[in-house]
């Protein structure tokens, strides 16, 4: 079989990338190792996409997104205006319309298992593994979207040097059985930083969002129901990391929570298989932990119980490939206009540390703009990395790794594409 495009993983970056090269006319294939297209959209459970300022770049994706998600009344705007509140479960479906309507051919519980690129025929010959069957097909370009540099790895392509910092993962889960009105009351009278604590109403739910943290030089109305909650034996200090929670879209009994933040010991991964196992355990532990607390401590969560824990662990940052340009921090500080755009943002430096007190949040004064040579192999140039593979430095990575960036890496490597094959 051969295919003009075929893009390895179906989360964020894989799936945009897949419907506009479709949409566009390439006969393109997505392959998904799982059998559920969105990644940390839809499996991950996280909700919601960060808004930034995208100045409207390689935007396609996300603006006809949001149309079918509408069509399943999968999304909501909040009142901050950010319209990426999106409802996971019905968002499976949404993915799969979406790619259907433009023909784009998806494998599910697919994975490569031998991938060779011929320089004479500049094409790529690849094996896929179904369960007991292999597949062999071949196309004249790749984007690699699987998040850990399958296909780079693979053909031998170059990584960044490891300069052994990581991001701490984090898992997310969703608690349902909540009386949000009588919970949003509350909130709304115990916490008055509306930089922390919102609500909105509306006529069939209530959307509210929440957080602390165990920042102790930041002040967070939930402080003393923590600090309680660890003295009295409910939670553990290390639970009490990261909190945050959000309304879901069309389950108005639910909210999901940005949490528990997994704390690595000195020196581990969360790429190792054996860390990210124990981590996995850590996070479903916690979880409990956490339910309880909120059983016991917030007004309308008495009922409470866990309906959703997320498929995998929320890992940051893993393998950073290397390609024609590498973004930096300091093109993040300068905001210089490349010109080549791949996308435009201006999310904060976003560092999750293992430390009560070594968190990072660094905010820009502008918007930055990341260059399409950041998605494109330094060894093939027929070969692109998308999401949390694109060549940068650890901390533009940490600006970069947000859905909304990723919807456009996605996007702007499969036009690029396009625009090569005209």
């Amino acid at each position: 079989m051969n295919f003009d495009l075929i893009i390895f993983g179906g989360g964020t970056s894989g799936v945009a990338g897949a419907y506009i090269a479709a949409k566009y006319g390439l006969n393109t294939l997505l392959v998904e190792k799982t059998d559920v297209l969105g990644g940390a959209l839809t499996q991950g459970l996280v909700i919601p996409s960060m808004k930034v300022d995208t100045k409207e770049i390689n935007t396609e994706f996300f603006n006809d997104l949001k149309v079918f998600a509408d069509k399943y009344d999968a999304r909501h705007t909040y009142i901050d205006g950010n319209e990426a509140w999106f409802n996971p479960q019905l968002l499976k479906i949404v993915l799969d319309d979406m790619l259907s309507s433009v023909k784009c051919t998806t494998l599910f519980s697919c994975e490569p298992d031998k991938c060779t690129y011929s320089p004479e025929d500049k094409s790529f010959r690849v094996t896929l593994n179904h369960k007991i069957l292999s597949l062999y097909i071949e196309t004249k370009y790749l984007i690699d979207a699987t998040s850990n540099g399958k296909i780079f790895k693979l053909l031998n392509c170059n990584f960044q040097k490891n300069d052994e910092r990581i991001q701490n993962p984090g898992m997310r889960f969703i608690l349902s059985g909540i009386d949000t009105f009588k919970f949003a009351a509350w909130l709304e009278a115990f916490d008055s930083d509306r930089n922390v604590t919102t609500v909105q109403y509306t006529d069939e739910q209530v959307y509210l969002s929440t957080a602390y943290t165990w920042d102790k030089s930041k002040k967070w109305a939930l402080a003393p129901l923590f600090r309680r909650a660890i003295d009295d034996g409910t939670l553990k200090s290390t639970d009490t990391a990261y909190f945050q929670m959000f309304s879901v879209p069309k389950m108005p009994d639910s909210i999901a929570f940005n949490c528990p933040r997994i704390l690595l010991e000195e020196g581990q991964n969360p790429n190792d298989p054996f860390v990210y196992s124990q981590s996995l355990k850590q996070g479903r532990e916690r979880i409990y932990r956490i339910s309880a607390f909120c059983r016991k401590y917030l007004p309308g969560f008495e009922s409470s119980y866990i309906s959703q824990i997320a498929d995998f662990l929320g890992i940051r940052e893993s393998y950073r490939v290397k390609c024609e340009y590498t973004m930096t921090k300091n093109d993040i500080i300068s905001g210089n206009i490349p010109q080549n755009i791949a996308l435009a943002c201006n999310y904060p430096i976003d560092i999750h540390s293992n430390s009560d007190s070594k968190d990072k949040l660094e905010f820009t004064k502008h918007t930055y703009y990341l260059p399409v040579e950041a998605l494109i192999s330094d060894k093939i140039n027929q070969l692109y990395a998308t999401g949390r593979i694109l060549s940068a430095d650890f901390e533009a990575q940490a600006a970069l790794r947000t859905q909304m960036s990723c919807f456009s890496m996605g996007e702007a490597a499969a036009k690029d594409i396009i625009k090569r094959l005209s």
